[in-house]
């Protein structure tokens, strides 16, 4: 359930197989309160029986599971979905700045982005602690930088130019070396400052 690439993940796989093991790889989309809440979604990939198998425990721990496939798209589809989310931060925390050193008042902006098309529980769970310069370690920064690293790895592989991506991963590049990494990802916002 650990968010990896898909390299490692497949030679887990072909570690636990051989020593006549089943396998499935099942990382997770959600932090610490979603997965309090058994509202995580899981994104699984391996043997389709083991998966079966595995779903009661699945309904448990999450309120959706994803059927990827063969080992290493689990990892693939995490890492895009991080690297979406830490691009995204990076972009919300730019705006929040731009509002308030604009003479906006940033929180009418969180109020203002809530109700429009690009509303989402991100900003929504995020903006206000931001706003306090409060970064409780959700998911902490260092593993968001981790996975930007991992999913332009895969973009590389693919021959997907990830420019949004790579701007991001820099930003959180910063934050570490700000001292900042064990505090929650959203404190990239501090780089702005």
């Amino acid at each position: 359930m650990s968010t990896v690439d898909a390299e490692t993940s497949i030679k887990i796989s072909e570690a636990i197989k051989a020593k006549g093991g089943d396998f499935l790889e099942a990382p997770v989309s959600g932090s610490k309160k979603p997965a309090e809440d058994g509202q995580l979604v899981i994104l699984a990939a391996g043997d389709k029986a083991f998966y079966d198998e595995a779903l009661p425990a699945f309904d448990v721990l999450g309120k959706k599971s994803f059927f990827l496939g063969e080992v290493g798209n689990g990892a693939k589809m995490k890492l895009v979905v991080n690297m979406v989310m830490g691009s995204m931060m990076n972009a919300f925390s730019e705006g929040l700045t731009l509002a308030e050193r604009s003479g906006l008042n940033p929180g009418t902006l969180l109020d203002v982005l809530d109700l429009g098309a690009i509303s989402n529980g991100m900003f929504k769970l995020k903006g206000p602690t931001m706003l306090k310069n409060s970064y409780p370690p959700a998911f902490p920064l260092k593993h968001q930088q981790k996975d930007m690293r991992l999913a332009l790895a895969l973009g590389d592989e693919n021959a997907v130019p990830m420019p949004v991506a790579a701007a991001a991963n820099e930003a959180f590049k910063k934050a570490r070396s700000m001292g900042l990494g064990d505090l929650d990802f959203s404190a990239v916002h501090e780089t702005l400052k």
